[in-house]
């Protein structure tokens, strides 16, 4: 086998890096994954994924998870309601859909995927800072001046990867439309009427360039995302100080002014929010010379804005393909294992980011009135 008496270095303790490492893993692969969150318990912001069949679920099926997903996933049917807080269509989801893509907590999946993993497989706090190619092995630069050795690394380190650089010289873009998360606790005390609104459902009203999108099942939390276009002075008038919920919450209520009191009395209540401008990565060849084996997986190698559900599925598929062929005994070197994966990867991810674009772009034409595209 190609992996046998290798070592295997995953950057990136995410869905898709804690996959792979499942993957290697169970065939006896000596795999370790460098986070750089300082424990198990650290908390991962954000909303809730949905894992859709033929994608995100046929990689928990390969890594023997999928029942144990369905335990902790909520099956979830969708809301649309007006500005006015008026209910325009509620939609319950049948006993025949609820396994195509219920919506699962982030940190419950992450605590799923390390449950499967040896105790020792992550090592956590470890903030990779460089890599260095020396005397056949990768040396792996740390924050805090330590080192490792490895034969191989994957980068599953997000859209924002410092290990990208190693393999091609596409830069982060900006979409043109911004997000601002919140999330609020003991949503049945502080915004009741919001909560009833949603109906149990994921509740969805877009008026006047404002879509709001919002889960009242993300473990003990209601969550929510506002997104509207990026206005094209944006980045000289922005002054929005996400440290001071005070502020945003401000800002969101003058954004939201002339919505029901229902909406702006989420913003008041809520007590920490984030706010990032939706972002991709240039699909262009990976054509750098790369010394040592190393590929990317999950947003490190195709960031896309989320108006598809597709960036955690499709890095799913990343990790199982990749697996496949670093272990299936089909390719002589790990070399041709990798760019075999690639080239399949490059159609797939470049055919996702297309809808997900198609469907930013819709919905900003139409003022963000469309809101059947937005996936978990």
């Amino acid at each position: 086998m190609l992996l046998h008496h290798k070592k295997i270095a995953i950057i990136g303790a995410g869905p898709v890096g804690l996959t792979m490492a499942i993957l290697l893993e169970q065939k006896g692969i000596d795999v370790t994954v460098y986070e750089r969150d300082k424990d198990a318990q650290t908390r991962i912001w954000g909303g809730t994924l949905d894992l859709h069949k033929g994608s995100g679920q046929e990689a928990m099926k390969k890594a023997g998870l999928l029942e144990r997903y369905y335990e902790q996933a909520i099956a979830m049917g969708r809301t649309i309601a007006d500005e006015k807080g008026n209910i325009l269509r509620s939609q319950k989801i049948t006993p025949e859909e609820a396994r195509d893509n219920p919506e699962i907590n982030r940190n419950d999946l992450r605590t799923l995927l390390l449950e499967s993993l040896k105790s020792n497989t992550v090592a956590w706090n470890s903030k990779v800072t460089n890599l260095e190619a020396k005397d056949g092995k990768w040396i792996l630069h740390f924050e805090k001046n330590q080192t490792a050795t490895t034969d191989f690394v994957i980068g599953a380190n997000g859209g924002m990867s410092a290990i990208r650089k190693y393999i091609t010289d596409a830069e982060v873009e900006e979409t043109g439309t911004y997000m601002i998360q919140g999330e609020i606790s003991q949503a049945e005390m502080k915004c009741k009427e919001f909560l009833n609104l949603c109906q149990g459902n994921i509740l969805m009203t877009a008026y006047n360039g404002n879509l709001l999108v919002a889960n009242p099942k993300n473990k003990d939390s209601l969550s929510y995302n506002v997104i509207f276009k990026t206005p094209l002075d944006w980045t000289i008038k922005n002054n929005l100080d996400f440290r001071n919920a005070e502020s945003i919450s401000s800002f969101l209520a003058d954004r939201f002014s002339d919505w029901n009191e229902t909406y702006t009395q989420l913003f008041r209540v809520t007590s920490v929010f984030m706010g990032l401008p939706t972002r991709k990565i240039p699909l262009n060849k990976w054509e750098k010379n790369r010394p040592l084996p190393i590929t990317l997986i999950g947003d490190a190698a195709h960031l896309m804005p989320p108006f598809a559900g597709q960036g955690a599925n499709i890095g799913l598929v990343d990790a199982m393909i990749l697996s496949e062929n670093l272990l299936s005994g089909q390719f002589e070197t790990i070399e041709s294992a990798i760019l075999d994966y690639e080239k399949q990867m490059f159609v797939y991810a470049n055919k996702a980011q297309k809808e997900t674009r198609e469907n930013e772009l819709m919905m900003q034409d139409a003022g963000f009135s469309f809101m059947g595209f937005v996936g978990g």
